[in-house]
């Protein structure tokens, strides 16, 4: 498995647990607002970080590190990932997967096997605009649709998530986002903050107050939505 990027230690990208992340390379969206741009565009193929090492550091911090998460990039393009995670599983270590959504039948795959504890799904946009918003002309939205409806039959814990930028979302995109959804166990819109390492330019984030009333519309929907790095 493409191995780009390792964090030890976060208490953020995995709810109630105190994780390490691993970020692999290479997405099939260029979403312009992506803050892992070099995940995704500029993959740097001698710099990879080997899984035996990172198997043996979760054998060497267990009892301290108590989950993963697999990000990216989209990690479900990884041929090999079933493989890596077996052996995180044997670790004793729970997985969170970061997904965009575009490989339900992976996604379904590895749940049913038992080696994913919780998805983190992003919804890109409306489905009118996903196109736009995944830079890809005339996208199929069936396949991002399968996965949703396949989290929401409660066959893992999940949750959905947006970030939310001024140039490409509107409360009524985000309303319909819900209507989507509507039924969903859990709905984050997150603030979107320029990392510096965008694939777009030119992007900005709502205000605080902006944000919380695109919130409480959402939450007419979708009582389950809450604000994320919105401060």
């Amino acid at each position: 498995m493409k191995i780009c990027g390792f964090q030890k230690m976060t208490m953020l990208d995995f709810p109630g647990k105190v994780a390490c992340t691993v970020f692999t390379g290479g997405c099939n969206f260029r979403c312009p607002f992506c803050h892992n741009a070099l995940l995704v565009t500029e993959i740097d193929n001698e710099n990879t970080f080997d899984e035996d090492e990172i198997i043996a550091y979760l054998h060497k911090r267990k009892g301290i590190i108590d989950g993963v998460c697999i990000t990216g990039g989209e990690p479900l393009l990884q041929k090999d990932i079933a493989e890596f995670l077996r052996k995180v599983k044997a670790t004793g270590m729970p997985v969170k997967l970061d997904t965009n959504g575009s490989y339900p039948e992976k996604l379904r795959e590895l749940v049913s096997e038992g080696l994913i504890d919780y998805v983190a799904m992003d919804i890109k946009n409306s489905k009118d605009k996903y196109p736009i918003t995944v830079d890809i002309d005339d996208y199929d939205i069936s396949k991002v649709d399968e996965s949703i409806r396949f989290l929401m039959s409660d066959a893992v814990d999940y949750e959905f998530r947006t970030t939310v930028v001024k140039e490409f979302h509107t409360a009524e995109d985000i309303v319909a986002i819900t209507e989507w959804i509507k039924g969903a166990k859990r709905y984050f819109l997150q603030g979107f903050v320029d990392s510096g390492n965008l694939i777009g330019s030119g992007l900005s984030a709502y205000r605080p107050q902006e944000m919380v009333e695109i919130c409480t519309k959402a939450q007419e929907i979708v009582p389950n939505t809450v604000l994320r790095g919105v401060k």
